[in-house]
């Protein structure tokens, strides 16, 4: 069965770091296109990352460019998010997802993890 779960979300300070991991199961990792995404309470669902199948690419929301590092471990079916300098408008529900195709739009990615709370205090 495919299977996306995400951890280390936490409370953290306006400031601080936290890494974001994702590992992938059930066939889903191999050539698939590795993306992040979150949701604020009453906001839509947006795109903050997304890494290519073999790591040669890599996109950013604006908002997050310079702050956020997404990587990937194709032999350990993992992925991850680097998140540095944390701003109190970064609290979300994060969520790893996979798909075939490089995109910043929801709808191309098939596969969703269960998603990670980030808090972020001022």
């Amino acid at each position: 069965q495919a299977q996306l779960v995400e951890s280390g979300g936490g409370l953290v300070q306006a400031g601080d770091s936290l890494r974001l991991s994702c590992r992938s199961s059930g066939g889903i990792y191999g050539a698939y296109t590795m993306g992040w995404f979150r949701q604020a309470p009453g906001q839509e669902r947006e795109f903050v990352a997304a890494i290519s199948w073999n790591g040669a690419e890599t996109y950013y929301e604006d908002s997050v460019k310079g702050r956020f590092t997404i990587s990937r471990d194709n032999a350990k079916n993992m992925a991850y998010l680097q998140m540095n300098s944390l701003k109190p408008e970064d609290t979300a529900v994060y969520y790893c997802a996979a798909g075939p195709h490089f995109s910043t739009r929801s709808t191309s990615y098939p596969f969703w993890g269960q998603g990670t709370q980030v808090t972020v205090s001022s």
